[in-house]
């Protein structure tokens, strides 16, 4: 038996704080733009925390539109199209998880009713916000203005689903719920279909959009989100620096099209990066606190590296999971220091969350999406807002700044509530 195929990226979408787009995404987080602002969707002067990273108003009409396969009827596809424009049948997570699918399969040069194609893709709230808003007319309005649609919109399952549509993609059709993992996870998943002949192709990556009045209160009660910046929200998200109080909730969609490398270099796809590796592992410690000791984390690692065939020296850059949280961030630095040991001093990383706050279950594919552009282009993107280095955090977090680097593997690391734990390892294309 030989090895196994090798699994690429050959094309990305987003849709972000910054709005929607790819190129719109790397050029805010290459210059290390902060995406985080007052709360103005709902009046957060209730809660400690007033800050968020919420995405801004999309429309459908901001991703392109993927080409239709020769072998459908272009009519029956753009009446299923047009119907589902509708932005009334969409929860937010949903509209942002779709947008993105589409700029991602239409830089592949896929096409709507692709033959072999599936998506997977990981999130934490679903179209929780619609959710939320329904019970609260509910008992508010009586009854009055709840949608038939309440339940199938607001479900986390449903989000593979829009997408499927959009795509007219009639493979594998699943969602991963893990938790800030989720995504990550889903990326793991996708790659194990892929390298065993299961699919041809795969719209992968993850989407949240859960800064509501209820999670706002919900984290705040927590005391894991941001509550010293609220006048001055672009420096509440601050990994590793000393002043850090908790993370900014974000939200976005991040996607990408996943499958074997001979297949895209024959259709003459961008290939951004190959998808080498992936680790999995349970602290079985606590709901939301990580195990102090970090062994599962550090074996998460180490699983995810094995698997892809690398030694830590050959990773360049770490995407760190970087959440702006006190004892998170520490345990997180002193974890990647003994996987890498002496080379830790060596290694450049960063944490994306710095820029677009904490986007749940979609963590792990911004992660994925922020480093393959990286690998692609020879450049490492910074963690803003570190003032003072946290001692605790005491390895090159690139900060304020980001570098030109010529990166052939990098480490995307994955930590979420529950004591879950996940990696994964991106190569350079070749």
């Amino acid at each position: 038996m030989g090895p196994p195929p090798r699994i690429v990226i050959s094309g990305i979408g987003v849709a972000s704080p910054f709005g929607a787009g790819r190129e719109c995404f790397w050029d805010h987080v290459r210059r290390g733009a902060s995406g985080t602002r007052r709360i103005d969707e709902f009046d957060p002067s209730p809660y400690a925390c007033q800050v968020a990273a919420p995405l801004p108003a999309l429309s459908i009409e901001h991703a392109p539109r993927p080409d239709i396969h020769p072998d459908l009827d272009p009519r029956a596809v753009d009446d299923v199209l047009r119907d589902r424009a509708e932005a009334k049948r969409y929860s937010r997570a949903s509209l942002a998880g779709v947008i993105a699918a589409r700029e991602a399969w239409a830089d592949a040069g896929l096409r709507i009713g692709e033959p072999g194609a599936g998506v997977i893709i990981g999130t934490g709230g679903g179209g929780i916000e619609l959710g939320e808003k329904q019970y609260r007319e509910f008992f508010t309005d009586g009854q009055k203005r709840v949608t038939p649609y309440a339940i199938p919109i607001s479900i986390c399952g449903m989000l593979s689903s829009e997408i499927s549509m959009a795509l007219q993609a009639h493979g594998i059709s699943h969602v991963l719920s893990t938790g800030c993992t989720s995504s990550t996870d889903a990326t793991g998943y996708a790659l194990g279909l892929l390298r065993a002949g299961e699919a041809d192709v795969l719209l992968c990556g993850g989407v949240d959009a859960c800064v509501t009045p209820g999670m706002i209160f919900g984290f705040s009660r927590m005391r894991v989100v941001s509550t010293a910046f609220n006048d001055v929200p672009e420096q509440a998200s601050r990994p590793f620096d000393a002043t850090r109080d908790g993370f900014v909730l974000g939200e976005g969609a991040w996607m990408y099209v996943l499958e074997r490398e001979d297949r895209a270099r024959a259709r003459g796809a961008t290939i951004y990066a190959a998808v080498e590796g992936y680790g999995s592992t349970c602290d079985a410690y606590h709901r939301v606190q990580m195990d102090p000791e970090g062994v599962q984390i550090v074996r998460a690692m180490r699983m995810a590296l094995d698997r892809a065939g690398r030694a830590p020296e050959s990773i360049g850059y770490v995407n760190f999971h970087g959440t702006s949280t006190q004892l998170n961030d520490a345990i997180e630095i002193r974890c990647v220091r003994e996987v890498f040991d002496g080379y830790a001093d060596r290694v450049p990383g960063s944490s994306t969350k710095s820029m677009v706050g904490h986007p749940q279950g979609a963590s792990g594919a911004c992660g994925v999406v922020t480093t393959a552009l990286a690998l692609q282009r020879g450049f490492l993107p910074p963690t803003i807002n570190v003032r003072s280095l946290d001692p605790a955090c005491d390895m090159d977090v690139l900060p304020n700044e980001g570098r030109a680097a010529e990166v052939e593997a990098a480490l995307c690391n994955c930590l979420g509530f529950g004591s879950k734990n996940s990696a994964v390892v991106l190569g350079r294309a070749s």
